[in-house]
């Protein structure tokens, strides 16, 4: 039973963060959401004209949807692929607005740092029993809020990967910031004049480069003088995305279109390029890689992924994987080095614990670097932590999670191409996908498919 009058802090009024505060209210606690941006979704809404990969049917929380039905809010058709702003008018903003939550909801109030009251991060004496002290900024003010414990849903939207392939800016890059857009431009859009005729680099091997490039090569049709360049550091292409492996069917598609642009020549592609400078020079911006230089270009995107913001927690005690800069002891489920297929074994409350107590990272930003993230996997994650904080430990630990496969094996490909893909093994092997069954055919080990799904339960990303 819930006996501290003391609110919980959620970070962040995207998917996870209304969801955290959907299942605290369901157990009887008071939640107190604090967005940075100006409305529920604003990071969102950065990708607004975006369609996702996943259909509606899983990027709807379960207790999220029992309770706006109780009032007008009509569903979406579950196979319907949602854009991101739909995302947020069609969902996000009619949660928001129940009276259930929007009591609870404040915008424009960006967290600048967490911290536990009187004590500093070397005090250990009653360091548990001590309160939390949450700082944020509002209408130009500096606020302070008391909690019995929070959770960060903030995501990672505003802290994307430099474009330096050594993980650190690349040279010169903090000079043409202005010539870079860090993510997806909508450029048949809003943004279409930037890239319409112009010559742009897209730096990138993910699903969102895949988005970037087949959007401007759209725009190419349209404006004849609009040029391509993809870097990326592959040493080859190899395998685009899952094809027909891919119970996402979108995302499927996505790589076979793309493996026709490829094919098609339309794109100059430059494979096996880890981009450590940019310089301005009198054609244009030229990216190089040691010796190596591309042609020059007018404007640059960077969608190299992203990674948490971990400036507001440094009086915290958390404990992160060094690689993935996850919780410890999620990140070997999750970790692009070796995780294969797009499956991740059932995690909640126990994955996600820090040693700072009822303190919790969840949603994207509990993912680190890694970029295997799906709603309905932060939906678990804050269904299990809500109730670890009401102390119903039972419901907890009962972590339930059924999740499209991806149909690749490697969500990270190794710098030569190396993947496990190929569609799915042969019926009664023990293996992941077609390479992986040939692989261990041979007598190696495989490409390495995680660990094994059992009761049904599986995840991937969206």
């Amino acid at each position: 039973m819930n006996v501290s009058p003391l609110p919980v802090v959620v970070i962040g009024a995207g998917p996870v963060g209304l969801a955290a505060a959907v299942h605290l209210q369901a157990r009887g606690i008071e939640p107190l959401v604090l967005e940075a941006g100006p409305s529920v979704g604003s990071g969102i809404l950065a990708w607004s004209h975006v369609r996702m990969f996943s259909p509606w049917v899983y990027n709807i929380d379960a207790a999220a949807r029992a309770l706006l039905s109780r009032g007008s809010w009509v569903a979406p058709a579950g196979d319907e692929l949602p854009t991101g702003r739909d995302v947020v008018e069609r969902y996000l903003r009619p949660l928001a607005s129940t009276p259930e939550l929007a009591p609870y909801i404040r915008t424009g109030a960006r967290v600048t740092a967490i911290a536990r009251v009187a004590h500093d991060r070397q005090r250990t004496a009653d360091r548990e029993r001590a309160a939390f002290v949450v700082r944020f900024t509002a209408d130009g003010e500096e606020h302070d809020v008391i909690a019995r414990a929070v959770i960060d849903a903030s995501g990672t939207i505003e802290t994307p990967n430099p474009l330096g392939a050594s993980g650190i800016p690349a040279r010169g890059e903090a000079l043409l910031r202005h010539r870079i857009y860090y993510g997806i431009p909508d450029v048949l859009g809003a943004s279409r004049s930037r890239y319409a005729g112009r010559r742009t680099l897209v730096v990138g091997s993910g699903h969102s480069a895949f988005n970037v490039l087949l959007d401007l090569d759209r725009l190419a049709g349209e404006a004849p003088d609009t040029r391509i360049v993809w870097a990326l550091r592959r040493a080859r292409i190899g395998a685009l995305g899952g094809g027909a492996a891919d119970q996402l069917e979108e995302r499927g598609r996505l790589g076979f279109r793309l493996q026709a642009l490829v094919d098609s020549g339309r794109l100059e592609i430059a494979s096996g390029f880890f981009l450590d400078a940019l310089r301005q020079t009198a054609p244009g911006v030229v990216a190089y890689s040691g010796d190596r230089e591309l042609p020059p270009v007018d404007e640059i995107v960077a969608v190299t992924g992203f990674r948490p913001g971990l400036s507001i927690l440094g009086e915290l005690r958390i404990d992160l994987d060094p690689a993935t800069e996850s919780p410890r002891g999620l990140a070997p489920l999750i970790d692009p080095n070796v995780h294969s297929c797009g499956t991740v074994p059932p995690h909640g409350v126990d994955e996600l614990a820090q040693p700072e107590a009822n303190f919790f990272v969840a949603g994207m930003k509990s993912y680190g670097r890694a970029p295997t993230f799906l709603l309905l996997t932060g939906y678990e994650q804050v269904r299990s932590i809500a109730a670890a904080i009401a102390g119903d430990w039972d419901a907890a630990r009962r972590v339930e999670l059924v999740l499209p496969e991806t149909g690749v094996c490697k969500t990270s490909p190794d710098e030569t191409g190396a993947g496990c893909c190929g569609g799915p093994a042969p019926a009664g092997v023990d293996a992941c996908c077609v390479k992986d069954a040939d692989a261990k055919s041979a007598g190696a080990d495989g490409c390495g498919c995680g660990a094994p799904v059992t009761n049904g339960k599986s995840a991937g990303r969206g």
